[in-house]
């Protein structure tokens, strides 16, 4: 059984062919522990960090941060069993720094990890809680056997016939003596550390070492209880880690005083589909100024309630809120147009636009419509929070059947939004901003904001359009008298 295996750029879902290694977090001759991220890529649709799938220690990497690699390309090779002893020249991988070609000879002794098989629940690919399966973000499990790339010609001939150029001899590095083993305040030694993938990122975010941590858990893995101790243990330690974004460059220009930015990632899947959406789709939009007061008064004495303090409660929810009441109300809204049919869902993913630094991106909450307002509120959270830290998985960018844009953030009062691809409505909420209003008679300072509604005219028309936006209006205007009237 070889020892040296070679990890093969997984799909990442959706039917993605490609990535780009945005960072390798590992380097040749490091030991790394099974699950242990290894490298990030950037698809179209999210970043995301992938686990090793076997402990051992790195011989290579195939590709250098920045290069684009197709599905199904090994990207790294990892000796399983570094404490064997000496690997023969014909199975050991080429430096990282000449970044090879995987050979033919390496192909063929590649063992490709088992789609099944015991792990420990709750690591990639074993039992996790409700009887799903744990895998990474953005994976999905994958039932299909993996198949090797077909190699060109006939069959290789034996590693010991292929008679290889043999590479000039290098001297060899002085011998450094290692260190004493580091022993950190708990009396144990600093060595690979058993955690998981969740309890890694948990320590990163409060700032949490964890080799300085004595595990509780089976073999001395470390839990994420162990990293909620240590951050309570240390309130100035537990404060989360802001990692200062790297300054933008100035802009590089050639003689012409013109410069070129490659389009691609997120970018390019944005332009690919908002183009497609604008001359495939005959948008209509319509736009509607609310008196938001009774609303914004609605949301502080919601903020005011002992099990709601500790919840994030924004302006954006209501509109939430508003949107799929109105859907109830008016379900051809939430359909897609399928050519010489009109597929009407009964479920709602409701997407939620996002400007992130890697560029414009709609996650969305699954079946959004049996959620109760605090499960929606919690949702709402955790989608943003997981856009702005860039680790939306590709599973959550799909199915969306209606969006809601929140432009209002930037100081807008509206715009015409472009639907996404396979969406017939996007609402854009504008800035609620305090405006002179006619309210009861007399002119006085309300709080005021304008609510634009694209929509696909092939499936909506003009009335089925503006009653639905209505009665999102009608929600804002008073949200306590519109639920009791419709529910």
């Amino acid at each position: 059984m070889s020892r040296i295996k070679e990890f093969n750029l997984p799909d990442l879902g959706e039917g993605l062919t490609e990535g780009e290694i945005l960072a390798w977090l590992v380097k040749v001759g490091d030991d790394i522990e099974l699950n242990q991220p290894i490298v990030e890529v950037e698809t179209a649709k999210a970043a995301v960090e992938i686990p090793a799938k076997w402990a051992g220690r790195v011989q290579a990497i195939f590709h250098p941060e920045g290069s684009t690699v197709e599905v199904g390309v090994p990207i790294i090779a990892i000796d399983t069993d570094p404490g064997a002893g000496p690997i023969e020249e014909s199975t050991t991988a080429a430096p990282a720094s000449a970044l090879p070609a995987p050979s033919a000879a390496s192909l063929a002794a590649v063992q490709v990890a088992p789609a099944e098989g015991m792990v420990e629940p709750g690591l990639i690919g074993g039992a996790a809680p409700g009887g799903r399966t744990a895998v990474l973000v953005g994976y999905g499990p994958r039932n299909a056997p993996a198949k090797r790339r077909p190699r060109k010609g006939d069959a290789p001939a034996p590693a010991q016939a292929a008679a290889p150029v043999a590479p000039a001899p290098v001297a060899p590095a002085p011998v450094v003596p290692a260190p004493a083993p580091a022993v950190n305040g708990n009396g144990r030694v600093s060595g690979p550390v058993l955690a998981k993938p969740p309890v890694r990122k948990l320590a990163k975010d409060l700032g949490i070492d964890l080799a300085t941590l004595t595990g509780s858990g089976p073999l001395g893995s470390i839990t994420r209880e162990d990293v909620q101790r240590a951050a309570s243990a240390a309130p100035a330690a537990a404060e989360p880690r802001t990692v200062a974004a790297p300054a933008a460059s100035a802009a590089s220009f050639g003689a012409d005083r013109e410069q070129r930015i490659p389009v691609k990632g997120v970018r390019k899947l944005t332009a690919e589909n908002m183009a497609r959406s604008a001359f495939t789709a005959p948008h209509v939009t319509e736009f509607l100024t609310v008196d938001v007061t009774r609303a914004m008064k609605a949301l502080d004495r919601l903020r005011d309630r002992r099990e709601w303090r500790d919840v994030r409660v924004s302006p954006l929810l209501l509109v939430a809120k508003a949107v799929l009441l109105a859907v109830k109300r008016h379900p051809m809204v939430n359909s897609t147009w399928a050519g010489d049919e009109i597929v009407v869902k009964e479920y709602v993913n409701l997407g939620i636009a996002a400007a992130t630094e890697r560029g414009l991106i709609v996650p969305n909450i699954k079946d959004a419509g049996r959620l109760s307002l605090r499960e929606l509120a919690d949702a709402m959270t955790d989608l943003v929070q997981t856009a702005k830290s860039g680790k939306t998985s590709p599973a959550d960018m799909s199915g969306g059947t209606l969006t809601i844009t929140n432009v209002g953030v930037f100081g807008v009062d509206t715009g015409t939004p472009i639907l996404p691809p396979g969406e017939s409505a996007i609402l854009a909420f504008g800035a609620v901003r305090e405006q002179p209003w006619v309210h009861k008679g007399k002119v006085k300072p309300r709080l005021v904001t304008t609510l634009g509604l694209s929509f696909d005219h092939r499936i909506i028309d003009g009335e089925l359009g503006s009653k639905f936006l209505r009665d999102i209006g009608d929600f804002l205007a008073d949200p306590e008298a519109a639920l009791l009237a419709w529910t």
